[in-house]
């Protein structure tokens, strides 16, 4: 037993994740950099592939909604929009949309008509759920199989969500990033084997409260990192959480031997 013990204690003692700067895809600046964006299909808005409405206006100041939360995330990703997106299309929308036009020898109006839409959409990807939901608060993953049987951290990679779960049954949910391009969060089925209210990194020197681990120096716990900076930062691997009132009661319930399971 005390051998087992200090095994654990060992391998926890050379763990730890802390935060660093990546863009919202998860990679770190310098791989950002050498990425190039490549256009992908987007929504077929009436007016927004034929010449004749070219000059259409879709979105103005005031427009609220998804749509606007979209324009938002992909200015974004061209940096000329850097607050997150909020939904509404307020006055530093108007001024980036300006910027953007004016950039590309276009009327600097600050509506996003059909022509400024089509060159936005030509340099940017459609935006997941987490870019539109950078600070959090985007839908809950549809659980996976695996998850569907006893007691479960279901955590998914694509909507940047946890699900705790017992018997098939949600019993709460939050928001989560992973690691960077570099340091990635690992995928599969695991179990909780240590647990450390007050943990704090060996190798990083940060705190790492309400941890559990998972698979290595891997856990899930809280940040206040993410909570500060929302998706525009990364973990070294652990599955950071950003409500820590929601973590603790997690903390709480859940025991050494349940399961994890990572997937995108």
């Amino acid at each position: 037993m005390r051998s087992s013990l200090a095994a654990i204690v060992a391998l926890v003692a050379v763990s730890g994740c802390t935060a660093q700067a990546v863009d919202s895809h998860g990679r770190t600046p310098s791989a950002a950099a050498k990425t190039g964006r490549s256009a992908t299909p987007d929504d077929d808005r009436p007016g927004s592939s034929t010449p004749s409405a070219a000059a259409k206006v879709l979105w103005s100041h005031g427009d609220k909604g998804t749509d606007v939360r979209r324009v938002q995330a992909r200015l974004h990703q061209v940096a000329w929009l850097i607050p997150a997106p909020t939904g509404t299309y307020d006055s530093p929308t108007v001024a980036a949309v300006k910027g953007f036009q004016g950039k590309r020898g276009l009327p600097r109006t600050g509506e996003m008509d059909a022509v400024t839409w089509q060159r936005l959409r030509r340099m940017t990807h459609d935006p997941a759920d987490w870019e539109l939901y950078p600070y959090g608060g985007q839908p809950v993953a549809k659980p996976d199989p695996r998850c569907m049987t006893g007691r479960v951290l279901c955590v998914s990679k694509k909507s940047r969500t946890l699900r705790w779960m017992i018997d098939g049954r949600t019993v709460s949910s939050m928001d989560v990033r992973f690691g960077s391009q570099y340091t990635p969060t690992r995928e599969g089925v695991f179990n909780v084997y240590f647990k450390s209210r007050h943990h704090v990194s060996t190798i990083y020197h940060t705190p790492m409260p309400y941890a559990m681990f998972f698979s290595g120096g891997q856990a899930v716990h809280y940040s206040a990192d993410f909570a500060a900076r929302g998706y525009y930062g990364a973990s070294h691997g652990c599955v950071n959480v950003r409500d820590e009132g929601k973590v603790s009661a997690l903390f709480a319930q859940v025991r050494d031997g349940d399961k994890v399971v990572i997937y995108w």
